[in-house]
Formats: structure tokens, C-alpha cells, sequence
């Protein structure tokens, strides 16, 4: 069974190490204050940050980047710190702004880092109709050779039919989910990650070992925290993260 040791650094930003390799997930480090543009006139402030300097990281494999478009995936800070990475993996889009040492992975592609297979998996932004605007996004899906689970990242999505393939390629370890139930003034009731109810009906298909909720806090375009998200699950069914200690699953 893999073991993972996961430090939640905060919103979607985790380091991840399972089998020597180390991964970041989402680099965000800048300061909280800020107000950053999402685009069509909708924007989020910055309410927290990070509980782990990109100075005290150590040496790292690979970033994950669920998709570059953002800020709260992929901030100022975060873009300094790629070049300095060996290898980047996220969507196809985003491989091409980036450049360096980014490679973009269609759904179900799969890059090698060291001894671990990181297999992208569908991930969609919001509603059909948004994402000619909102971008692509990806999940990740890490296996390790000679093991039969993965841990899944989920990335930036809603509730849809291509994330819930996933739970028919894939038997899941640890699912590692982005929620917070995000929404904008400006678009109403439209989200564009999921809820607590989301999460739960995602994982009665996945049957996920264990559950991580992230990327619920520190912004204030989420809905959705701690509270709403438990409500919605059995109770000490989530496994909860305090920001900047380590835990190790397994």
C-alpha cells in the first residue's frame, strides 16, 4: 500500500513525497492582501498565506500544476519558483505559456517521475458552458511501480461525468480534493469546484481509503469551509491537514 507524506502549505498548495519522490502541487506563495483578476470582470482576494516559505521546501522533483490561469493555483511567488524545478506536468494549454521545463498531459497521459507514473485525469472548471473562458484544468492520479493504488489529486473541478471515470481506471488510496464551493458575484449561483455534497457523492463512486479535503480556505471566492464540508460527510470520514505539519497516510 503506498504511504504518503502530505504537507498542506495552503489553498490547493501541497508537497507531496511517496516513494523518495517529492512533489509540489499548486505553487502559491504569495502574501495575503492582494486582490488578483479571474477574468470577466470576476476577482478574490487573498486571505491567508502560506504556512511553508518556497525557502524551507528542500529539493523538489516535479511541480503538479493543476492548470496556470489562476492565481490561486499559480501565483507570483509560485511562477518564480518553476524554473527552478526540474520538471513541470500539467494541461497541454499550459505547457505551451510556460515553456521551460513544463510538459502538458492530455487526460489519461501518463509522465514518469523517478519511480512514480503521474497520470493526468479529467478535471472541468465549472459548467460546459464555461470552459471556453474558465481554461482546462487537470487532476493527477500517482502510482508508484509495483503498487495497485494511487493517490488522485482531483484539481480544479465540478462534479461531471469525466471526473467520475476516474473511479473506473483507478483504485484510489488517498483522493486529495479541491472544493470550497467557488462562486463569483458576477456569475451567480455557478460553481466552478465543489461542495461538501459533491465531494460525498464523488466519493461513494471512488471509494477513496482516505479522504483530504484542500483548497476550501485562504480566498475569499470560496463558500464552503471545514464546517460545510464535514456536514456533508459520515463523521471522521475526512482526514484534516493542519497547515505546515506534515502527515504521513497510509
Amino acid at each position: 500500500m503506498t504511504e504518503v507524506r502530505i504537507t498542506h502549505i495552503g489553498g490547493p498548495t501541497t508537497l507531496l513525497e511517496l516513494g523518495g519522490v517529492r512533489l509540489l502541487v499548486d505553487p502559491t506563495f504569495d502574501s495575503p492582501g492582494r486582490r488578483y483578476s479571474f477574468g470577466w470582470g470576476t476577482s478574490s482576494r487573498k486571505t491567508a498565506g502560506p504556512a511553508v516559505p518556497p525557502t524551507e521546501l528542500g529539493p523538489l522533483n516535479a511541480v503538479l500544476l493543476t492548470h496556470d490561469q489562476h492565481a490561486d493555483n499559480l501565483d507570483d511567488a509560485g511562477r518564480a519558483l518553476l524554473p527552478t524545478v526540474p520538471k513541470v506536468l500539467t494541461t497541454v494549454a499550459g505547457a505551451r505559456r510556460l515553456g521551460g521545463t513544463a510538459v502538458g498531459l492530455a487526460p489519461f497521459e501518463t509522465a514518469n517521475v523517478g519511480n512514480l507514473a503521474v497520470t493526468a485525469t479529467p478535471s472541468r472548471h465549472g459548467p460546459a458552458w464555461a470552459v471556453p473562458l474558465v481554461g482546462p484544468t487537470t487532476g493527477f492520479a500517482l502510482r508508484l511501480a509495483g503498487e495497485t493504488e494511487v493517490v488522485w489529486i482531483s484539481g480544479d473541478t465540478v462534479l461531471y461525468p469525466g471526473v467520475l471515470e476516474v473511479a473506473e481506471r483507478f483504485s484510489i488510496g488517498t483522493a486529495i480534493l479541491h472544493l470550497g464551493k467557488v462562486q463569483f458575484g458576477l456569475t451567480g449561483l455557478t460553481r466552478f469546484t465543489m461542495t461538501g455534497r459533491d465531494a460525498a457523492r464523488l466519493c461513494e463512486r471512488i471509494r477513496p481509503r482516505r479522504i483530504v479535503p484542500v483548497h476550501y480556505e485562504g480566498w475569499s471566492h470560496f463558500h464552503e469551509g471545514r464546517e460545510e464540508i464535514s456536514a456533508a460527510f459520515p463523521r471522521d470520514r475526512l482526514t484534516w491537514l493542519t497547515p505546515g505539519v506534515p502527515a504521513v497516510l497510509s
